[in-house]
């Protein structure tokens, strides 16, 4: 069993910035793609960006494509995602993904194990 514990989140201005982290507690980290995802209130949770475990394969949401970073530290089994010029349409609970032996794919259904999430909230 891993798991998984988002921090990070909180309140911000549009055009501003956060960094979220997940921190895995697990041996095996590199073994696993990573992904963020988020949820937005009545909404479907929706891929935001995915990490192969050797960073050599990131993929993002078109939403998200030239203002997010994910990236990982596999010594410290974290994944991290920093958002800049954020928006208020980026509102949503944020969760992190693990995809044993995985590629960071989209589907949510993919992965093995989740956090809790952490939320976002952007003001106007």
């Amino acid at each position: 069993q891993v798991q998984l514990v988002e921090s990070g989140g909180g309140l911000v201005q549009a055009g501003g910035s956060l960094r979220l982290s997940c921190a895995a507690s697990t041996r095996t980290f590199s073994r696993y793609a990573m992904g963020w995802f988020r949820q937005a209130p009545g909404k479907e949770r929706e891929f935001v960006a995915g990490i192969r475990w050797n960073s050599a394969s990131i993929s993002y949401a078109d939403s998200v494509k030239g203002r997010f970073t994910i990236s990982r530290d596999n010594a410290k089994s974290t994944v991290y995602l920093q958002m800049n010029s954020l928006k208020p349409e980026d509102t949503a609970v944020y969760y992190c993904a693990a995809d044993f032996g995985g590629t960071g794919t989209v589907a949510a259904s993919d992965y093995d194990y989740w956090g809790q999430g952490t939320q976002v909230t952007v003001s106007s």
